[in-house]
C-alpha cells in the first residue's frame, strides 16, 4: 500500500501529491466533480479542505475519500501488476 505524506491543492480540481516512497506528481480529479458523493466539490472551497487520513488516503470531511493506491497508479501510469508485483500471474507447470 502506498501512503500519501503531502498534498497541495492546485487550480481546476488538481492535487499535487507526495508519497512516502518519494513519488511526486499531480492528479487531476476534475472528472469526478458533481458525480454522486463528489457533488460536495461543487463548492470549490469544500474541495480545498482536503486532508490526509490515517491510512494515507485523501479525505474530505467524512463523506469523501480517495484510495492512495489508485492515485499512485494514476500519477505513475503503472498498471496494478506493476505497482503490486504480487498480483502478477506465475506460470504453473503440471
Amino acid at each position: 500500500m502506498f501512503r500519501i505524506v503531502k498534498v497541495k491543492v492546485l487550480d481546476a480540481y488538481r492535487v499535487e501529491l507526495t508519497y512516502a516512497d518519494g513519488v511526486h506528481g499531480v492528479a487531476d480529479l476534475s472528472h469526478l466533480v458533481g458525480k454522486g458523493v463528489f457533488s460536495l466539490w461543487d463548492d470549490y472551497d469544500a474541495f480545498r479542505k482536503v486532508r490526509i487520513g490515517q491510512g494515507g488516503e485523501l479525505r474530505w470531511s467524512d463523506e469523501v475519500d480517495l484510495c492512495p493506491d489508485a492515485l499512485y497508479m494514476r500519477i505513475t501510469g503503472k498498471a496494478p501488476e506493476e505497482a503490486f508485483p504480487r498480483l502478477r500471474r506465475t506460470a504453473v507447470h503440471a
